[in-house]
């Protein structure tokens, strides 16, 4: 919408100026970005396959382990940081949690919690330098994607993690494939609903119930807002820029060892370049780069706007090379709509 909305005389004022606000805040302009999508597809239908009710199912199956990572990219960029790591971590736990499921045999009970704090110990590091040092997140967040990315490849000695286990001798075995993969990777209600997505949306509520209902949400909008401020006002910013890194490590954790179960091997390769994705979700979804506004909710459309489109794009087989080029141009647009909006 260009220009301000004309005077309706039939509304109040307050009311006038209540249909306004509404109409420019970024909730309003996902859902409108998402209603576009999905009219899209109606006329890109890909010979009817978008009519189908398992190309929906997949697009959301494929979009949840980056709006996994979103989730925690959403926190992070709401401090005013941003996090370039959550791609090498995710190869990081992947590539643990294969070693420590298929190789070695650990229980779930034990290799989850472990690899759920590795993804943890990466981000609070992470945020640990920012805070202590006052170093420009992109530069800290780049080291980090550096070195998880060549710790992946360290530990796994630059191979695939698989069921095939190399033994003494030098000759390979086949194990069976844990059953916490294959659980993680199943589907309910009939395969129409996969736990990926139902634990992408677990991640999602309890973005949400933190970053609404709890003080320490209040705290991260305020660092973003104005992190000078924050802290004269008592907050402690530097505990909490570590735990919003800790976060965002925490959820590359759960999507790491999402990814390693539908791949059904620990890749130290897997992951590239899905911190941009993550950043992409979030800002098309209007979350501000700016920092100290935005929301979970918003992310949970930005998701969907991507996974559309990725869909979209799949079943009437586009070039990679043109998807990439088309978000690139959608990262930009959401941008600039969210420039107007300030």
């Amino acid at each position: 919408m260009s220009g301000e909305l004309k005077s309706i005389p039939s509304l109040s004022p307050a009311r006038e100026a209540w249909w306004r606000e509404a109409l420019r805040s970024p909730i309003f302009t996902a859902a409108v970005a998402f209603g576009l999508v999905l009219v899209l597809g109606l006329i890109f239908s890909g010979d009817g396959a978008f009519y189908k009710w398992g190309t929906h199912r997949d697009a959301l199956r494929q979009a949840s382990v980056y709006g996994i990572l979103a989730c925690g990219m959403t926190v992070v960029i709401i401090t005013a940081g941003i996090d370039l790591s959550v791609g090498s971590v995710l190869a990081l736990v992947a590539v643990s949690f294969s070693i420590l499921s298929i190789h070695w045999g650990w229980s779930p009970w034990v290799a989850i919690p472990a690899c759920l704090a590795v993804g943890t110990a990466c981000g609070a590091v992470t945020g640990g330098i920012i805070a202590r040092f006052a170093i420009q997140p992109f530069i800290v967040t780049l080291s980090m994607m550096v070195f998880a990315r060549g710790m992946a490849k360290y530990v796994s000695g630059g191979m695939k993690v698989s069921t095939a286990v190399q033994g003494a001798n030098g000759t390979y075995s086949y194990v069976d494939v844990p059953e916490i993969f294959r659980l993680i990777d199943s589907r309910l209600l009939g395969e129409n609903l996969s736990v990926v997505s139902l634990i992408f949306l677990a991640c999602v509520i309890l973005s949400w119930i933190g970053l609404s209902r709890l003080r320490w949400g209040r705290y991260v909008y305020a660092i973003g807002g104005n992190e000078a401020a924050a802290r004269l006002s008592g907050v402690p910013v530097g505990a909490m820029k570590v735990l919003a890194y800790g976060l965002a490590g925490l959820f590359a954790a759960v999507a790491g060892i999402c990814q390693a179960a539908q791949e059904q091997q620990g890749d130290p390769e897997t992951g590239m370049a899905y911190e941009l994705s993550a950043i992409a979700i979030v800002v098309i979804g209007g979350t501000n780069l700016m920092g100290g506004r935005g929301g979970i909710g918003l992310t949970l459309l930005g998701t969907l706007i991507i996974g559309y489109i990725e869909k979209i794009l799949s079943i009437n087989a586009v070039a990679e090379a043109n998807r990439l080029m088309l978000t690139g141009v959608i990262i930009v647009a959401a941008v600039l709509i969210q420039r107007r909006r300030v």
